[in-house]
C-alpha cells in the first residue's frame, strides 16, 4: 500500500522530491488519518448528533487531502527552475546577471509552494481538533496522531519558505514571506499542541 518508489525515490540524491514534498506527503497523511476518526464516528448512534458535522469535516478533509498530493507534484515543478538557475554559468557578467536574474524568480514561486502547503496543514489541524473532541473516542490516539502529523509538516514546510526568502534579493518580500510562515506556525503549533494535550488527558496521560 505505501509508495515505496516515492520513498526510495526522496532518499536517493535527485534533486526531488525533497523536503518540502515530504511534508505535503505527511500532511495528506494526516488528513487521511483525521478522515479515519471521521468515518469511524458515522453512523454510530451515539454521535448521531455531530454526524451532519463529522460529514462536512470528512468533506473538508478530502479536499486538503486531494490538494496535498497535488502538493508533492508542484512543489517538485517549483523546485526545477531554481535547480536550473543554480547549474547556470557565472563566468561574466553578464552570465552573472543572468544568473541572479533567474535565481530571484525561481525564488518565489519555491516559496510559495511551501506556504500553500502550510496552509493546508493549518486547515487540517482544525480539522484534527474537531475530530478528536467530537469523533470516535475509539479513535482519539488516531486524532492525536494526525495532528502530530500535520504539525511536522506545517513545521518541515515552514523551513523551506525560510532557507529561499534567506536568498531574495528582494528584502520587503523576503519579510512578508517570513512574517507569513510564522504566523502559520504559530496558529498551526497552537492548535497541534492543544489537540495533543487533549488527547493525552483523554487516555490518562500527562501533556509534556
Amino acid at each position: 500500500m505505501l509508495d515505496a518508489a516515492f520513498i526510495d525515490e526522496l532518499a536517493s540524491s535527485a534533486p526531488v522530491p525533497g523536503g518540502g514534498g515530504a511534508c505535503a506527503c505527511c500532511g495528506a497523511l494526516a488528513s487521511a488519518l483525521a478522515s479515519m476518526v471521521g468515518n469511524l464516528t458515522v453512523g454510530k448512534a451515539r454521535y448521531a448528533d455531530v454526524e451532519g458535522e463529522v460529514l462536512s469535516s470528512l468533506g473538508c478533509l478530502a479536499t486538503l487531502r486531494e490538494r496535498l498530493v497535488a502538493l508533492v507534484d508542484e512543489d517538485a515543478r517549483a523546485f526545477e527552475p531554481l535547480a536550473a538557475a543554480y547549474r547556470m554559468p557565472r563566468e561574466t557578467p553578464d552570465e552573472r546577471a543572468a544568473k541572479e536574474d533567474a535565481l530571484q524568480e525561481a525564488l518565489v514561486g519555491a516559496t510559495e509552494v511551501p506556504l500553500e502547503i502550510m496552509r493546508a496543514c493549518v486547515e487540517v489541524l482544525r480539522e484534527c481538533d474537531f475530530m478528536a473532541r467530537c469523533g470516535s473516542r475509539m479513535a482519539v490516539s488516531d486524532a492525536g496522531a494526525s495532528a502530530l502529523f500535520a504539525k511536522a509538516a506545517l513545521q518541515g514546510a515552514s523551513l523551506n519558505v525560510l532557507i529561499n526568502a534567506g536568498s531574495m534579493a528582494d528584502a520587503a518580500r523576503a519579510e512578508a514571506y517570513r512574517a507569513q510562515a510564522e504566523q502559520l506556525v504559530d496558529e498551526g503549533t497552537r492548535l497541534a499542541d492543544a489537540v495533543y494535550a487533549f488527547v493525552l488527558d483523554e487516555l490518562g496521560g500527562a501533556a509534556a
